[in-house]
């Protein structure tokens, strides 16, 4: 138990008195207490875990590998791996995962989408009629 570190890391926190206007990029782990008024989003091609605790309020997209949900966001939601919904979860906006787990009790007001990038194309082949 001690001495391992996990891959869900938290380096950062927005505490529960902040109030924050503007966008926020990260890398590694981030939790958020606090209100925000703008974007959150993961550094691109990296593992990345957001925290949204059940105190935080989020209005803007949220963008994030591996995303914890428990509080509100008001806006479009992307998660490239993992997207946990926890019971108190409010959701108003379109969300796109990878994999989603949903707890009893967690709200989405909106449309959710499955990525499907990494699943095996289908062929279409061309059939002549000509003999």
């Amino acid at each position: 138990m001690f001495g391992r570190k996990t891959k869900s890391t938290i380096d950062s926190l927005i505490g529960m008195s902040a109030n924050i206007k503007g966008e926020i990029g990260f890398k590694g782990g981030l939790r958020i207490d606090g209100h925000i008024n703008g974007n959150i989003s993961g550094e691109s091609g990296q593992s990345s875990v957001l925290v949204i605790s059940e105190h935080a309020k989020v209005v803007g997209e949220v963008r994030a590998a591996h995303l914890i949900v428990n509080g509100e966001i008001t806006g479009d939601v992307y998660s490239t791996e993992l997207l946990e919904l926890q019971p108190k979860a409010r959701i108003t906006g379109n969300v796109y995962y990878k994999a989603l787990e949903m707890h009893g009790g967690a709200l989405v007001s909106g449309k959710l989408s499955h990525d499907q990038v990494e699943e095996t194309p289908v062929l279409k082949l061309a059939v002549s009629s000509e003999a």
